[in-house]
Formats: structure tokens, sequence, C-alpha cells
């Protein structure tokens, strides 16, 4: 099936290549593209590509330093660095739970640098990869996936100060922040049972209108960590708002509206 895939995919090059070589447009050769994909993968939504903040140059020196920019990741980036704009008069430290290469972090380090506020940014991250999912958490995910050294991510954020690293499993060491409040927290743990944990951790020690912004709610390949989210807030006023590129978040204190008809 894979030999036929690829034989297939490669035909398919050929035939665009000559298409585009005939001095198509911009906008022609996203039509056969978006056609291509509508065979391959029929299920997959294409979007415009008429993006303003992809010319963005400093933002995609920094997705270039992730090597990202081509990745899967772009759209989450840009929110973590929209979102973290909200919380600029809101008094409390940052967090990031699960921290992989370092990209979410210095996204917030950055503003941190630029903030008003003198905060501290605090990093979780066992830096031995995933634990060892539950049945909750599906297939998707094994024992030690997305292993990063600290000195990796480390020596990425090297340029910002106030940075602190709390190695370790999740929950292990949120006891050395428990005196703390926190004004925007990242969680990126993938899995059901760090998820929960981060959350009912850093819930009630979020600020007045501060942030709580989880990369894997809503993601088909993280049915564990949404469901504990949902679970948690179930009778908090607070509710995720799923965003349209993966994630969601919600903000402290605001009352949030039940999801749609078909949310």
């Amino acid at each position: 099936m894979i030999k036929i895939a690829k034989k297939v995919l490669r035909r398919s090059m050929v035939i665009l290549g000559r298409l585009v070589a005939t001095g198509l447009s911009a906008d022609e050769r996203f039509v056969l593209l978006t056609g291509l994909g509508g065979v391959l993968t029929p299920a997959y939504r294409f979007k415009w590509p008429q993006m303003e903040w992809w010319g963005d140059a400093k933002f995609n020196a920094f997705l270039d330093k992730f090597d990202e920019r081509t990745g899967f990741n772009t759209d989450r980036r840009l929110m973590i660095a929209e979102l973290v704009r909200l919380v600029e008069d809101v008094p409390g430290d940052t967090v990031e739970c699960g921290v992989y290469r370092g990209a979410g972090s210095y996204l917030i380090c950055s503003a941190n640098s630029r903030s008003r506020q003198h905060r501290s940014h605090h990093i979780f991250d066992s830096f031995e990869g995933l634990s060892a999912p539950t049945t909750a958490d599906g297939s998707y995910w094994t024992s030690g996936d997305l292993s990063i050294g600290v000195d990796i991510v480390k020596r990425n954020l090297a340029q910002f100060e106030n940075v602190q690293y709390h190695k370790g499993w999740i929950p292990a060491r949120f006891s050395e922040v428990a005196d703390r409040r926190f004004a925007f927290v990242h969680v990126d743990v993938d899995l059901m049972e760090p998820t929960r944990d981060s959350v009912a951790f850093f819930y009630p020690r979020l600020a007045e209108g501060a942030i709580l912004l989880c990369d894997d709610y809503g993601f088909t390949t993280c049915p564990g960590a949404t469901s504990s989210i949902d679970e948690f807030l179930a009778d908090k006023p607070e509710k995720m708002i799923r965003l349209p590129d993966g994630g969601g978040f919600l903000m402290k204190g605001r009352t949030t509206a039940a999801p749609a008809s078909g949310g």
C-alpha cells in the first residue's frame, strides 16, 4: 500500500510540475493544490493562503530558529504570541508545562522581557519525554515521545533572564511555586494525567484575568487531555474556548457561555 501511495504521489507531482511550468497564476496553482488534496485527503480543509502574518519577518525568524516555518505548529505559535499580550497588566509569573525545545517559552519570555511586570518564567518538564499513556489517551503516543534534553532548551532560551527550570515528572515539583500567582500558563503535556494535574494546580493560582492555554485541547490525538480539562471545569464558571487551528484557552474570572450548537 505504501509503495502504491508513493507511486501515485510521484505521478501527481510530475503532473503538477508540468501544469505549474505553463505559467499559471498563484491562485490557479492553489486551486490545483486543493484539488489534489481533495483526492488524497478528502477530509482535510485547506485555508486561504492570504495570511498577512505569514510575511512577518520577526515572527518568521523565530519560526526558523526552531525549524517550524513549514511545520504544523505555526498557527498555535502565533496564538501564544497574541494571547500573552492580553495579560500585560495581569500580575503574576508565567509557566510552561511541557516545553519540548522551548519554542513556546521563547515567545512567553519575549513578551515578559517587554512587559511592565517583573515576571519569572517557570518551566516544568521531565526532559525525558512523555510518561506512559493511559487507555484514556488513545494509541497515538508512547512513553518517551518528544524527549529533549534540558541543555538544548537552556541554549535556546539563553538570552532571557528570570527563567527557572523545574526538572521532574509532573506534578512532583509544583510545590516549589505553591505560594505564587500566575498571569499566563501554557500546558502542553499531551496526556490526561499530567494535563489534569497541571490544570488542577494552576487554576486556583491564576490571577484575575490570567490566561490558561492548553496546546493539546480538542485534538483527536489527545483525547485524555481534552476530557480531563472538561471534567475539571464542569463546575467552574470558565470553559475552554476552542481555537481553530488546535488548542484552547480560558481567562480566569470570565464566565464563559456553553459551546454553540454543534460544539
